[in-house]
């Protein structure tokens, strides 16, 4: 439990609030939807908290009733002041995000603890969480470690692990590698998959416990099963050495390889320098276990599910993209298919969350205007004209935002092809970088222009059954030129578009990109 381990702590909850998968609900009809709303109403008049807070369900997501955040965070106040502990999270929740109010930590704070003084694992992991980062109130590991406590003796999985961090740093709790493996095995037990990778780490590196690599290879795999990028590589580390597993070159490619296509450094690398003494037919079999590879979730309990907000009724699944400005007062492009289906869009602006509207989508070409209210710092998009094949370019995103949080990242390619799939006119075949949420980022020159945006990557599993082989970092993005085509086409827009620059600035480039990047939350 090393570095990885003080980063899971700090993001642990940052990221994972605005990137969930949430449940559906029954569609009543009009007549049965109105009699329902105008009967929580009532109930909510005679002071009947839940009602209240189904009410505030309701005009959260405009089921019933139109749309309104404002009124569905009186409704959540008044639930809370008559002490229902879902709304107190759901306020505090909102509170954290700005969302119906402006964003206020102290508020957020104030309501966690009202419900986690009630018992409730979810708000007391909150609440220790605010007070580990000082966000809200002062900064007190000793009263984190207490919070988290209570709820990992509940059985929260982040809490456990959470705990685990601070025994492992020795912050607010004497420094202790035993309790620090004992809380981490705890989590990794409910299938928490981070806490199973820093459990081979304890393992491997005898932290808290005797070195036993078997039991490395163990928790390393049922972590690397989940998708996990780093157990991926430790695993493959594993087969290629010999350690707790069996030396096997074949396995160890095929890790090397899944982790790689989620970016984890080093592993191309490594993969590489290891077919120099596989056989042709041993490279092929890695192959194959890779492309056919399908991601096994375990269920944490509260653990998994402990830092998202309960489903709202009828609400579908949140997707994260990436956009970015394209004028000085709100207009931003994302891609069509981030908003695709979407009944509600906001942006995360400096850890605050507004409203998106849609302006205009354009599927053909996978791309979408949205508008926010308020002042920002664009980016001028370039037609296709002067951009050659080996140009330098990079975009700015919010990949994978629940494994990596929800900074921009920067990742740096080139245009590796003038065209698409398939020679696809519309597009650029680009050596960058992406994950999932990289779409709908810029693609941007050293000058600081957008030349395309991010829209693909071409899929394992797919070309495999093709080509017999995995891509290498192969996506795309959608040139300038239809970028601007498609902003030019809505009248009040082309007059603001800023004029494309000309010299050559890589550092003020970077600056402005990430200036004009924003994470665009759609459910």
């Amino acid at each position: 439990m090393n570095e990885s381990a003080k980063v899971l702590r700090r993001c642990l909850a940052v990221g994972v609030v605005c990137l969930a998968v949430w449940g559906c609900g029954r569609t009543q009809p009009a007549k049965e939807q109105e009699s329902a709303i105008d009967r929580l109403r009532k109930a909510a008049e005679h002071g009947d908290a839940q009602a209240q807070y189904d009410l505030g369900v309701q005009y959260a997501k405009g089921d019933g009733v139109p749309q309104d955040e404002e009124i569905a965070m009186a409704c959540y106040r008044k639930a809370a002041e008559l002490g229902y502990v879902e709304a107190q999270n759901r306020l505090a929740f909102w509170y954290y995000e700005g969302r119906g109010v402006g964003q206020n930590y102290a508020e957020a704070a104030k309501w966690w603890r009202k419900a986690a003084e009630q018992g409730n694992a979810e708000a007391q992991y909150w609440l220790a969480w605010c007070y580990d980062e000082g966000r809200g109130v002062g900064q007190n590991y000793a009263e984190a470690a207490e919070w988290w406590r209570k709820a990992a003796e509940q059985g929260d999985a982040g809490s456990q692990i959470s705990l685990a961090c601070l025994y492992d740093e020795g912050l607010g709790v004497p420094k202790d590698a035993a309790e620090a493996f004992k809380w981490t095995r705890k989590a990794a037990e409910q299938g928490d998959v981070r806490a199973q990778r820093v459990l081979g780490e304890c393992y491997s590196d005898r932290k808290g416990v005797r070195q036993d690599y078997a039991k490395a290879a163990k928790w390393y795999l049922r972590a690397a099963e989940q998708g996990d990028a780093v157990a991926q590589y430790n695993l493959g580390v594993c087969y290629c050495n010999g350690q707790g597993v069996p030396q096997n070159d074949i396995e160890a490619y095929k890790w090397f390889s899944l982790a790689a296509a989620q970016g984890q450094k080093g592993s191309v690398e490594v993969r590489d320098s290891i077919t120099k003494r596989m056989a042709r037919a041993e490279v092929i079999e890695g192959q194959r276990l890779a492309s056919v590879f399908a991601v096994r979730k375990e269920y944490a309990g509260s653990g998994s599910d402990r830092i998202s907000p309960k489903p709202e009724i009828g609400e579908g699944k949140v997707v994260a993209g990436t956009g970015f400005f394209v004028t000085d007062d709100g207009y931003l492009v994302t891609c069509e298919h981030v908003v695709r289906g979407a009944t509600s869009l906001s942006a995360k602006l400096s850890g605050r969350s507004v409203p998106a509207r849609l302006i205009k989508k354009d599927r053909t070409i996978d791309v979408a205007l949205l508008k926010v209210n308020g002042a920002f710092r664009a980016l001028p998009v370039k037609p296709e004209s002067g951009i050659k094949l080996g140009d330098a370019v990079f975009t700015i995103g919010f990949p994978n935002p629940v494994v990596q949080g929800v900074e921009p990242k920067l990742t740096r390619g080139e245009i590796s092809s003038m065209a698409g799939i398939r020679d696809n006119p519309r597009y650029f075949q680009i050596s960058v970088p992406v994950q999932p949420g990289n779409s709908g980022g810029a693609l941007v020159d050293e000058s600081g222009n957008v030349v395309g945006v991010v829209t693909a990557r071409l899929d394992d599993v797919a070309t495999y059954e093709i080509s017999g082989a995995l891509p290498q970092n192969v996506n795309y993005a959608v040139k300038g030129r239809l970028v601007r085509d498609f902003l030019n086409s809505v009248p009040e827009l082309s007059s603001k578009l800023k004029t494309p620059r000309t010299t050559k600035d890589r550092e003020a480039a970077s600056a402005a990109a990430e200036r004009a990047a924003v994470l665009v939350i759609a459910q």
